[in-house]
């Protein structure tokens, strides 16, 4: 059967433009047509289109709208979504698909700091309760400005612009008929006064509240003795408001309005609001500047952040009010994935404490197909509440990370690891002994032993090798500190006892001290030499860094949405993998196929002398023997990986067996096909839920007290292999910490 082809209308140029009931609408720019159907590749799409417009197809986004809602783009950044909206048309032959350019989005600017705005008085032409953001704008451009009685001061960033181009016009223009006159209608009177604010911009004129309330708005023109008045009310049994009087003449031609209006936030949010929407990672700085260039408003960085966490609330909802939305989302969650785990706790004022989620189709996926291996980590949040994320990740069969369960908590503490341990022993079966790779702090060390009695903890290497190194900073330099560190990483991998004890004689050599703290830090707990547990080769907690990639995504969003957005995640990575693996054919994963090749490649050129029983000698560079009974090479590297070594894989060779049913079976297509055998349901109405289902929630949820500090938030730095950084040292007296022009030595 052909393939259903489809006409798609790829349009640029153009602008969105909110219509009245929500929905968007794009105006102007240039269109083509273009064949697509379930078999185009988005890159040869992506070249079709850059052709057709002359620009390049790595600085092209291209979204569409699903069939029935002009409220949401939808972006195509993939094949597989290529594919979905034409899947998604159903009988429709054509589909408007829109083409942004992403350097067009913002011009790169330097941050500026600002005070906060100061206040304005009711009269003033701002929308009610609403803190106001100060803004300039010079005669030769004012389009409308609003002639304000600055109680409190002058306003902040009076910058006069004197220059405006066709777009400002442009921008201006667009807002001329938001007021047309009489028996015109509006859902609230935030929406009319937010209309009216636009309206006397485009037309040049500044306005005062006469009346202001919940039930009627009337408003003059500011100058004395104009005629024009406006008259909004409540339309009788709806709840519509109504314009039921106006005036639409001026005889002041603007000639009161003087070189400055102000804006405030709310109306700054509601011009940016539908540009955030396409572009989340909209920046303050971007936004001062498109403010700028479109409407000749001066904003410094201040302002436009402000004005972008109204904006960002207005479309994703209020970050106090998610809170509140946890006992329904947490029902939601088992509701929608049965078998799945969702339960917080709050303190004794209600604050938020701690929120745990385990889905169900991660808990059976580890059960069913991963090996038991845990890493724990902790990931600090910079949402506008603070807080930490406690993660727990599993490996797959093919090395992936798998995410097993997490919770956010206010706060890193012995008792919040505690509270997560339990809730982890919940939902994981005890069947199994746990291998933990996890940092010895913050009471990890004394919660496993308690709650996992069986359990073996491998210290995470690199926060051991930190604090090896911080221990050590002021009194070695940076070359002795870096051959310690190595030495450290070598004495933890080392396979033998001979091996660990050559790294840290090393270590000896170079300080004793040092040599000290390794051999009392429990090598039993991280060197290979003496851990009791299965690793597989993973040292380091920091394995799942794709999750934490997830989360760094998501975490300025809601509490609800932000783990919304880490299902989703997760929903599609299990969807995908699933996928890809109904295509492998080997007995192993891909990986795993690779590593055992390599083996059996070098096994070729490995001499195999047979001995008593199940006991093998055999001889390359070093002599080994393997024990196939009891699946033990003298290497220890079948012991560590648990794949066969080359060693294991000659003595197969040589008696005719298969390695691969020497190969653990956590390695296995199978295993990995069960890790992803079950999906991750969505959950309905996570942004915007039913009044009445909250209210039978019945539980009062608050924020926690902890607020984002002002100020820039740190970035978590990027993981670096090498954690040693270069100290000072005087060239004179060759002392570290300090240099030849500070020295105290005469």
């Amino acid at each position: 059967m052909a393939a259903k082809k489809i006409i798609a209308i790829c349009q640029s140029g153009g602008e969105f433009v909110t219509n009245i009931d929500g929905s968007l609408s794009y105006n102007g720019g240039d269109a083509y047509a273009i064949d697509i159907d379930q078999q185009t590749l988005l890159s040869d799409f992506k070249s079709e289109v850059a052709e057709l417009f002359n620009c390049s197809a790595d600085i092209m986004s291209i979204k569409y709208f699903l069939p029935g809602n002009r409220r949401t783009l939808i972006t195509i950044s993939k094949d597989k979504d290529l594919q979905r909206m034409v899947n998604f048309l159903g009988d429709s032959s054509t589909v408007d698909v829109f083409l942004l350019l992403k350097n067009v989005a913002a011009c790169n600017v330097s941050n500026i700091s600002a005070s906060r705005s100061s206040r304005t008085t009711v009269s003033e032409a701002v929308i009610p309760f609403e803190a106001p953001i100060d803004v300039a704008v010079d005669m030769a451009h004012t389009v409308g400005g609003f002639d304000m009685d600055f109680s409190n001061g002058d306003p902040i960033s009076c910058i006069p612009i004197r220059v405006i181009d066709d777009k400002q016009r442009k921008a201006a223009q667009q807002w001329e008929n938001t007021i047309t006159g009489v028996d015109q209608r509006f859902n609230s009177f935030t929406e009319f006064r937010e209309a009216l604010h636009k309206y006397s911009i485009a037309h040049g004129f500044a306005y005062r509240y006469k009346k202001n309330d919940s039930h009627r708005v009337s408003v003059k023109c500011k100058t004395q003795g104009c005629p024009w008045r406006i008259y909004a009310s409540r339309l009788s049994t709806t709840q519509l408001i109504c314009i039921k009087k106006m005036n639409p003449n001026h005889t002041c031609e603007g000639a009161a309005v003087k070189a400055g209006y102000r804006a405030t936030r709310g109306w700054v949010g509601s011009i940016i609001k539908e540009k955030l929407k396409v572009s989340p990672n909209y920046k303050p700085k971007d936004i001062a500047e498109d403010i700028k260039r479109e409407y000749g408003i001066q904003l410094n960085y201040s302002q436009a952040w402000r004005a972008k966490e109204i904006a960002r609330e207005q479309l994703q909802g209020s970050y106090k009010e998610a809170y509140n939305q946890l006992p329904f989302f947490c029902e939601k969650i088992k509701e929608t994935n049965p078998g799945s785990i969702a339960t917080f706790s709050t303190k004794d004022d209600s604050s938020f404490h701690r929120l745990f989620v385990s889905f169900h189709a991660s808990i059976s996926g580890f059960d069913q197909g991963c090996r038991p291996l845990i890493f724990l980590d902790s990931i600090p949040l910079n949402s506008k509440y603070q807080g930490t994320l406690l993660a727990a990740t599993a490996a797959d069969a093919d090395d992936g990370i798998f995410p097993l369960a997490f919770a956010v908590v206010d706060a890193e503490t012995e008792d919040n690891w505690l509270w997560f341990l339990l809730e982890l022993k919940s939902a994981v079966s005890a069947s199994r002994q746990i291998t933990f790779v996890a940092d010895f702090q913050h009471g990890l060390k004394k919660s496993l032993v308690e709650i996992y009695d069986k359990c073996y903890h491998s210290y995470c290497l690199r926060h051991l090798a930190e604090k090896l190194n911080k221990d050590l900073k002021g009194q070695f330099s940076h070359e002795a500190r870096r051959f310690m560190v190595n030495d450290f990483y070598a004495a933890a991998y080392a396979p033998r006892l001979e091996g660990f004890q050559r790294s840290v004689e090393n270590i000896k050599g170079i300080s004793p001290e040092a040599y000290n703290w390794v051999v009392q830090s429990e090598p039993e707990h991280w060197a290979n030499a003496f851990f009791g547990g299965a690793r597989y080769d993973h040292m380091t907690s920091n394995f799942g860094q794709q999750f934490y990639n997830w989360i760094s995504e998501a975490h300025e969003l809601p509490i609800t949405q932000m783990v919304d957005a880490l299902r989703g995640k997760m929903m599609e990575a299990i969807y995908t993998r699933r996928v890809e693996s109904n295509q492998w054919t080997t007995k192993l994963t891909p990986s795993k196929e690779e590593k055992l090749e390599k083996e059996m490649t070098t096994a070729r050129s490995l001499k195999v002398l047979l001995s008593h029983g199940s006991t093998f000698e055999v001889r390359g560079e070093s002599v080994d023997v393997v024990d196939i009974d009891h699946w033990d090479c003298s290497c220890k590297g079948w012991q560590l990986t648990g794949l066969p070594c080359c060693h294991a894989v000659a003595v197969f060779e040589c008696i005719g067996r298969s390695p691969y049913d020497y190969c653990s079976r956590y390695f296995t297509t199978e295993s990995y096909r069960l890790s992803y055998a079950d999906s991750i349901h969505p959950v309905p109405n996570v942004d915007r839920p039913v009044q009445g289902e909250l209210t039978e929630a019945g539980v009062i949820v608050t924020p926690p007290p902890t607020k984002r500090p002002p100020g820039r938030p740190k970035m978590k730095q990027a993981e670096s292999t090498d954690i040693i950084k270069r100290q000072l040292q005087c060239s004179k007296c060759k002392g570290l910490g300090h240099n030849k022009k500070t020295c105290k030595e005469s």
